[in-house]
């Protein structure tokens, strides 16, 4: 996968470095020639000198190949432009910082995916957005070595099967399902579905294995 991450401060620099971790091609574009400078030196990719808002950039960074695109900057209107320049390109996922809570709507109203405001914003939570799509949420439990995972079923593997036969076992337990919204204590003979909400108790270990079960 390769994401393009526009903006080398604190999130845009974390977010890269989470997301090269995990594996992926990543080109950072920052415009501050410090910034830019000090991208290079702690990491392991493409650092552009330069704006998405200019083409010249996104072209240089090969944005028509790009799986993600996120604008990670704190301003607003830098972060706007550049997303309704790239939705140009088809980019698969278009994802943005947005400041002021009042500039959301007109986010979305472009075409942006996924509009994240700062409060709620971090770069873990940006990293989970692109590395688990099919996780809609994920809560720290206990004391650090669990963690509760909100996914949707989509692995044929699973699907049709009872819960009795999936869980529990040595690392995670299926704690709820979901029926039109609503929250249910699942019964050992309920069948998984297709696309359904399930929450899992899972231990922090044993997440990704988790996530390849289900998703």
């Amino acid at each position: 996968m390769y994401v393009i991450i526009m903006g080398g401060g604190r999130v845009g620099l974390s977010l890269a470095s989470l997301l090269i971790d995990d594996g992926y091609d990543i080109t950072l574009l920052e415009n501050n020639e410090v910034l830019a400078s000090n991208a290079s030196s702690e990491l392991d990719a493409l650092v552009i000198g330069g704006s998405g808002t200019e083409t010249k950039i996104l072209e240089e960074a090969n944005i028509q190949d790009a799986d993600f695109f996120v604008a990670t900057t704190g301003n607003d209107e830098t972060n706007l432009l550049s997303c309704i320049l790239v939705r140009e390109y088809g980019i698969p996922k278009i994802i943005a910082r947005v400041s002021n809570p009042d500039h959301e709507e007109a986010f979305r109203k472009v075409g942006v995916d996924e509009v994240i405001n700062p409060e709620r914003t971090a770069a873990g939570y940006l990293e989970k957005i692109i590395t688990r799509p099919n996780v809609a949420d994920l809560t720290a439990f206990g004391q650090g070595d669990a963690e509760i995972l909100d996914m949707i079923v989509t692995n044929n593997k699973v699907i049709g099967k009872q819960i009795y036969e999936v869980s529990p076992d040595d690392d995670y337990i299926i704690i709820a399902t979901y029926e039109d919204g609503k929250l249910e204590i699942p019964k050992q003979d309920d069948l998984l579905t297709k696309g359904e909400k399930i929450s899992i108790l899972v231990k922090r270990d044993a997440i990704k294995r988790t996530e390849k079960k289900f998703e």
